[in-house]
């Protein structure tokens, strides 16, 4: 043996671009490589990056097989380095450029560590022994896999078992993730959407606040909200005699039935008149004064959501709000979204008047900066604070087993830190 270690540089081109945006397919891919050549797997680390690409790494006993993709342009980069005699690297850059899809591959060999210029070294190897190693020595295999969404200054990794779920709709990619921590994960287009442990904290407070201040709410329309928890905890509250729920995309609601059934439990309730189809149209088409709560949860400003932020559409929503009507929007992150964020205020005081807009914020680990704030917007005399009943609250709360909220923490949502203050007003 003339070296230590053959390390290839290798890299594929015109690949195809759904598999280089696969992290789980890539890092079975890359599991199959190391396998066939003879590799001892120690461990695996793959992240998927928002909306496209993925790094990750193979540990092996003999080194390592990394790789980082680039989908939008068909190429990945892959580094297979290998020591001693029992591993051939060069048949895991066969099976990589087929898994891969590759119109061809390039490779470079470099031999590494030089037998000639080294001198070996004599340890005591039980000393060296670590608590990642079985008892006779043997390495402990350990796999991690993460999707990570990012922009540009900041991102948040969850680690995940796999997807369950991944269609591309007619309007956007639609993805289920098994996440370790958060339990399955609904992410549209790399952006994530809502999970089984979290998931409350959006959708009882985007309903509660409202429907505990509007005297008598009885038609509830829900513009996207298509995971279904948003409908799940309007129809909690008896005096709502029906829920009109319009969604664009289909395969958010079958997604969200097949591997979040907890969250879309209501979609089948009978009061629930779940359509499938642009909002934006049906609020156009929709009678004046013909619903008491108008509840818009939506995406972020892209993508088939963006429509729904702006000031003609608002205006229509005013219409067709009942004389004490309320309109609730999921408005953005102060903190990471500040410009979207100071706009929409702007847009809605302009509509309803500057003291019938208020914001209250709510804590959300898996969005961005944790903090996430909505809008409460009046068109008569309902206000979030004046006149709320604080009593009623908690014997609803308590009654429906909520987990989030609850009288006084409807009182100290509309509590907001000084530089929120000063975004608004």
């Amino acid at each position: 043996m003339a070296s230590l270690g053959r390390h290839i540089i290798v890299e594929y081109y015109q690949c195809a671009p759904e598999l280089l945006n696969d992290v789980v397919h890539i890092e079975k891919s890359m599991v199959a490589a190391a396998e066939e050549a003879g590799a001892t797997i120690i461990n695996t680390t793959f992240h998927h990056f928002s909306p496209y690409g993925v790094s990750g790494v193979v540990v092996i006993q003999e080194s390592h097989l990394a790789i980082h993709t680039w989908p939008e342009y068909g190429y990945a980069s892959v580094d297979l380095f290998t020591c001693g005699d029992s591993v051939n690297p060069w048949v895991s850059y066969q099976i990589l450029k087929e898994k891969f899809g590759a119109g061809h591959g390039s490779a470079v060999e470099l031999n590494r560590g030089e037998m000639a210029l080294l001198t070996k070294k004599k340890f005591d190897l039980n000393a060296l022994r670590d608590e990642q190693s079985a008892d006779d020595g043997s390495p402990i295999r350990t796999r991690d896999v993460w999707f990570t969404e990012r922009d540009d200054k900041i991102a948040l990794s969850l680690k995940h078992d796999g997807k369950l779920y991944d269609v591309q709709s007619d309007y956007q990619r639609v993805e289920v993730y098994n996440t370790q921590a958060y339990g399955n994960m609904l992410t549209l287009d790399g952006m994530v959407m809502t999970t089984e442990k979290d998931e409350y904290v959006y959708h009882e407070m985007i309903t509660h606040v409202p429907l505990l201040t509007h005297p008598k709410p009885k038609r509830v329309l829900i513009i996207g909200g298509g995971d279904g928890g948003t409908a799940r905890e309007v129809l909690k509250h008896e005096s709502v005699e029906e829920v009109v729920m319009v969604e664009i995309d289909d395969k958010v609601i079958e997604a969200c039935k097949q591997h979040l059934p907890h969250i879309a439990s209501a979609l089948g309730h009978e009061k629930l008149n779940l359509i499938v189809d642009d909002g934006i149209t049906y609020v156009k088409e929709a009678r004046d004064a013909s619903f008491d709560l108008v509840i818009v949860d939506s995406t972020d400003p892209i993508g088939p959501a963006e429509g729904l932020f702006t000031v003609d559409f608002y205006k229509e929503v005013h219409r067709i709000l009942s004389p004490n009507g309320i309109m609730i929007t999921q408005s953005e992150s102060p903190r990471f979204n500040s410009k979207v964020f100071k706009e929409i205020y702007d847009t809605y005081r302009g509509i309803f008047g500057h003291n019938k807009v208020h914001c209250y914020l709510a804590y959300i680990p898996t969005y961005p900066t944790g903090m996430w704030s909505f809008s409460y917007s009046s068109k008569g005399e309902a206000h979030p604070l004046l006149g709320f009943d604080k009593e009623k609250s908690e014997i609803f709360a308590k009654e429906q087993g909520l987990q989030y909220y609850n009288g006084d923490l409807h009182e100290a949502a509309f509590a907001l830190p000084n530089f929120v203050k000063k975004m608004i007003n």
